[in-house]
């Protein structure tokens, strides 16, 4: 057995989002992403509802692999949601996903935690800068928003 010191980068950010978290939170979903963020094309989606749940599982391209994810909590009344994510011998991440009613419409506190699996993987985690990040988030964010604010997905 092989024990390794994890390769790991862990990421926070607080988007504000214009609608409450009962508006949002379906949205927080491998089939209703295709909703708002242009090219989301999850490769298959196992659930019982037809869309996020408990113990879903869906895939999606990465690169030349595929990703899987795992929904481990998803929880309506708590409007939280945590999925893991593996890339084979890339990356193990944690997405967690927190919302919040505000006066405005909602905060969405989401936090991705990306442990390297790989050589691969530890240039992942280099890149996954707080610069990188918070554009990513910037981007997810107003996505959303346009969304919420006109029922289509943003042109790029």
């Amino acid at each position: 057995m092989e024990i390794r010191k994890p390769v790991r980068a862990t990421r926070t950010y607080t988007q504000s989002l214009v609608a409450p978290t009962h508006r949002v939170f379906p949205l927080l979903c491998p089939v209703r992403e295709a909703d708002w963020i242009d090219g989301w094309d999850p490769v298959a989606v196992w659930s019982l509802s037809g869309v996020a749940e408990p113990d879903c599982v869906f895939t999606t391209r990465a690169g030349e692999s595929t990703a899987i994810w795992f929904v481990t909590r998803h929880d309506p009344a708590a409007a939280v949601v945590e999925m893991l994510k593996i890339v084979p011998e890339v990356t193990a991440c944690r997405l967690t996903i927190q919302l919040r009613n505000a006066a405005a419409g909602c905060e969405a506190t989401i936090t991705y935690s990306h442990t390297s699996l790989g050589p691969q993987g530890d240039a992942f985690v280099a890149g996954f800068t707080e610069e990188h990040y918070a554009g990513f988030m910037r981007d997810w964010e107003a996505r959303m928003n346009h969304f919420l604010e006109t029922g289509t997905r943003r042109a790029d």
